[in-house]
């Protein structure tokens, strides 16, 4: 089979990859999001970046068996039409797996990027020993997708495995997704806040680590402060842990999978945040759920997108 176009676009960047039948990345590139203008303009980089890679236009349908998307946002996967995408202007009411077929003249499959990572994940990566499992990725947000008897599970309206916005908090915070949803106390932005209160109380290594700008810190400093032992940046992760456990919970008792896998960016701090997680997890279970189900980090970094993007068109969606 000739290898597939994965295309992971984010809200910063758009990493395209060249991916075969066993999940290898045969070569990359990229462009950052902000550099295309509307669709067409998005088609012209992605068709720049095939051409950087050694694959002119004229010769796409020749060297490439579709192209596969993965998008952060709603989506109707029958149809390739994106609903929204909250983070990237002017793509509300897209169709996009039509537009890209006329322009290419390839078969093209458009998911939610969470699905696709879940797709490549269970092919290719930690989801490959189980049958049932649901996947996340941390980062700005926390997106979701679920794995059921070995197919990706997508729900009545193509939007199934929201996890992010799965409500934790009866009182929580109100947004346009909902109440007390996971995100809102977890994303990125979410975790630095919390850190940045804290430390007018606390003694910490953190102002350290960027020089006293507070404003300047991430998640990466927070992981390589806990891994150092940093009581607040521990503590940070130990909160972060508990809400995602208070979601997790109630998606065990839902659905019973064998697995959560989790990546993104924060899941990178490993122990970190896998040892909290588990820990809070187990006490919102019963003993026979809690022996039973696992908390694994996914295997494909961050070519997951890419590689989970051409599994829609290399194993089916």
């Amino acid at each position: 089979m000739k290898p597939a176009l994965g295309v992971d676009f984010g809200g910063t960047a758009v990493k395209i990859g060249l991916v075969n039948e066993r999940g290898r990345v045969l070569r990359e590139d990229g462009f950052p999001t902000a550099r295309a203008r509307g669709v067409d303009g998005w088609m012209n980089e992605v068709a720049a970046a095939l051409d950087r890679m050694g694959i002119p236009e004229k010769a796409i349908q020749s060297e490439l068996s579709g192209i596969g998307v993965g998008v952060p946002g709603f989506v109707d996967f029958q149809r390739g039409f994106i609903h929204d995408l909250t983070n990237v202007p002017g793509w509300t009411a897209v169709r996009l797996a039509t537009v890209m077929r006329s322009r290419f003249g390839l078969p093209v499959v458009v998911d939610n990027d969470c699905n696709a990572m879940a797709l490549g994940e269970c092919k290719y990566g930690a989801g490959r020993r189980y049958r049932h499992a649901v996947f996340l990725t941390l980062g700005t947000g926390v997106g979701g997708g679920i794995v059921l008897d070995g197919r990706l599970w997508r729900g009545a309206y193509s939007m199934a495995g929201e996890i992010g916005h799965v409500p934790i908090d009866l009182h929580g915070v109100r947004t346009s997704t909902g109440r007390g949803g996971l995100e809102e106390y977890v994303g990125n932005a979410q975790i630095v806040k919390r850190a940045r209160r804290m430390l007018r109380h606390r003694r910490s290594i953190l102002p350290t680590m960027v020089d006293g700008h507070l404003r300047e810190l991430t998640p990466r400093h927070l992981a390589e402060a806990a891994q150092a032992g940093d009581e607040v940046a521990r503590e940070v992760f130990d909160y972060m842990a508990d809400c995602l456990a208070t979601a997790l919970a109630g998606v065990t008792y839902l659905l019973q999978p064998e697995a959560f896998i989790i990546g993104g960016g924060v899941a990178a701090a490993g122990d970190v945040l896998f040892e909290p997680l588990r820990r809070h997890l187990n006490e919102r279970l019963s003993p026979f759920f809690a022996k039973l189900i696992r908390v694994e980090p996914a295997a494909l970094g961050n070519r997951g997108g890419m590689i989970g993007a051409a599994a829609l068109v290399l194993k089916g969606g």
